[in-house]
């Protein structure tokens, strides 16, 4: 007989997905919180913080903000990253590092 013949002890990959456990279930991981109190282990919650308003109003053209990059530093990044400016557009707050 050609073809090949899975093993008895073999499980079809399908059934491993399916009981695999997606992450800890909300009881694990009160008990995991707990026992990381009990040993002095704080974990930071959270916090929102409410951004500032957006500025509205007219955005500078791109070739003077392309001036502003002094001219070793543009022509580096040409050569290291083919860096081309194409468009000038207005980041929100909340997508920045603070």
């Amino acid at each position: 007989m050609r073809g090949k013949v899975q093993e008895e002890d073999e499980a079809p990959t399908s059934a491993i997905a399916a009981d695999a456990p997606a992450g800890p279930s909300s009881e694990e991981e009160a008990a995991f919180l707990a026992q990381e109190r009990e040993m002095g282990i704080v974990t930071p919650t959270l916090m929102h913080v409410e951004a500032p308003p957006e500025e509205k109003g007219e955005l500078p053209p791109m070739e003077d903000l392309v001036k502003r990059i002094p001219m070793p530093t543009r022509e580096l990044m040409e050569e290291l990253f083919r860096a081309r400016f194409v468009t000038v557009k207005r980041i929100p707050q909340a997508a920045l590092k603070s």
